[in-house]
């Protein structure tokens, strides 16, 4: 019987996501979630079970309610590091899910990385 597109997106992210953990032991991930119309990114402790920092085209002081272009991903790839940078954090580790890295998922990893969170 064939897997419907959910059930294989969801086996990718997972095979991404348990693959990134056994390399980065101790690291905060840094993960990212797209939908038609938005983009969001999470700065998570994976240890303590937190959510460290996170930004969001949802947040009205961004000025990109409710679209998911490449200069939203851009901008939220910009405020994550910023306020990665205001916890304390410097290192993180990608974590795309089951996107591939192209388009507005490679900007916001762009985005972050020019903001001084290595990634």
């Amino acid at each position: 019987m064939a897997n419907s597109k959910r059930q294989l997106f969801i086996k990718r992210r997972m095979r991404v996501r348990n693959k990134l953990r056994r390399m980065n032991r101790g690291r905060m991930r840094l993960s990212v979630h797209r939908s038609n119309k938005n983009i969001s990114v999470q700065l998570i402790d994976d240890v303590n079970g937190v959510t460290l920092a996170s930004a969001s085209t949802l947040e009205k002081d961004l000025g990109f309610v409710g679209k998911n272009n490449i200069e939203a991903a851009t901008k939220v790839g910009a405020a994550i590091a910023e306020r990665a940078k205001k916890a304390g954090i410097e290192q993180a580790y990608f974590d795309r899910g089951g996107f591939l890295f192209h388009g507005k998922v490679k900007a916001l990893a762009d985005a972050a990385r020019e903001g001084g969170l290595k990634i």
